[in-house]
């Protein structure tokens, strides 16, 4: 994760943090500029960003844009683009950088052709949402649902999705389980699941939700806490015991915690005194 701040090019308010993956071509950025102007130029990827606040002005494809909160910006590779703000409070925004490899592979997971054809987007304005950055598996889970549903609604070449039934989807969800609760603590990708359920990633995600009722990692991360607030019974320090269950986040596991059952790891791990 890289960060700046007002060195960046604006005034000291404007900042921005980078990160980038370390295997394959995925990136992500979230900033706020005030002053900030992009000149011309494009990347040799999809590249998806969301506006959070105010809004930027930018020029593609030979026709001027704005993109105001909640909306998303969708960029083919090598799309000339520019941006600078359009608005007094300048604009917060995160981007999404995905190479067509990690596409590809994603499309042709979904929809079981190995040469699945990458999708043009016909328009670089779209609304929607894009998932923030999290664990190995919760990140697999959001990219592929947010490839799909870029390329679903919003390309020339819309993929047609294949998935299992009956039996062989119960077989599939069933093995995934079993991984996850033997081994939940572990950082599980969503490869590892696919592996022992003995299908495609995306077939194992919908396996998955319709046979449990929530994505792998929701499942993932219920085990874990569980796990914690046996810990927390035990006397273990709220920290402690989030460390323990596989978060090195105390706020999110906070946050998680009070979402589950309804208060904070504090106030339960208090209960029993």
């Amino acid at each position: 994760m890289g960060t700046t701040n007002g060195a960046a090019g604006g005034p000291p308010s404007s900042w921005a943090r980078y990160w980038r993956d370390g295997s394959r071509p995925l990136e992500a950025m979230h900033a706020h500029f005030f002053e900030h102007v992009y000149t011309p130029h494009s990347h040799d990827t999809y590249s998806f960003g969301i506006t959070d606040v105010g809004a930027q002005a930018f020029r593609c494809r030979g026709a001027d844009h704005t993109s105001g909160a909640g909306m998303i910006m969708a960029f083919n590779p090598d799309d000339v683009h520019d941006g600078r703000a359009a608005a007094d409070l300048g604009y917060q925004y995160r981007i999404v950088h995905i190479g067509p490899s990690v596409v590809g592979e994603i499309l042709a997971d979904a929809t079981d052709r190995p040469t699945a054809a990458l999708p043009l987007f016909m328009q670089p304005r779209m609304h929607g949402a894009l998932a923030e950055r999290a664990s190995p598996l919760v990140r697999e889970e959001y990219l592929t649902a947010t490839v799909l549903a870029m390329a679903i609604r919003g390309s020339t070449r819309a993929p047609r999705v294949r998935t299992r039934a009956g039996r062989t989807q119960f077989r599939a969800a069933r093995r995934a389980r079993t991984l996850l609760d033997e081994a939940f603590l572990e950082p599980l990708t969503a490869e590892d699941l696919a592996a022992a359920a003995g299908c495609g990633r995306f077939a194992l995600y919908r396996a998955f939700r319709e046979e449990y009722g929530m994505p792998p990692s929701a499942y993932q991360r219920l085990l874990r806490l569980r796990h914690a607030r046996l810990l927390l019974i035990r006397g273990l320090p709220p920290a402690d015991a989030a460390a323990s269950a596989g978060s090195a986040d105390q706020a999110h596991f906070n946050r998680w915690f009070k979402r589950t059952y309804g208060v904070t790891p504090g106030i339960f791990s208090s209960a029993g005194l």
